[in-house]
């Protein structure tokens, strides 16, 4: 929160927003509240299968979107997707039913 009253100017609204992300992943993440859904190198993947979970009302959060930094650019390192530990089973439903492989 201090952060927000270093930066001034037009870009304070994502930084806000950016704060408040990080505060909700935290609190999801970090208490073991989270289970990990989908693991893909795929960059197309990711992005449908949020949009069809948040479609039915599942919250989604996905892991180790900028370790492309580190590995080049090359998409070696797969990135996770993660949904609250009540709502798994239904998560794994709304997949498999849209014929995304899950690998669970």
């Amino acid at each position: 929160r201090v952060l927000v009253h270093l930066i001034h100017g037009a870009h304070s609204c994502v930084w806000l927003a950016l704060l408040r992300l990080l505060d909700k992943a935290r609190g999801l993440f970090f208490n073991g509240q989270m289970k990990e859904i989908l693991r893909t190198n795929d960059a197309t993947t990711i992005p449908f299968a949020c949009a069809l979970l948040q479609g039915e009302g599942i919250e989604t959060f996905v892991l180790d979107v900028h370790m492309s930094v580190l590995e080049g650019s090359v998409g070696v390192l797969p990135r996770r997707v993660m949904v609250q530990d009540g709502d798994f089973a239904a998560a794994i439903v709304v997949l498999n039913d849209n014929k995304i492989v899950t690998g669970l």
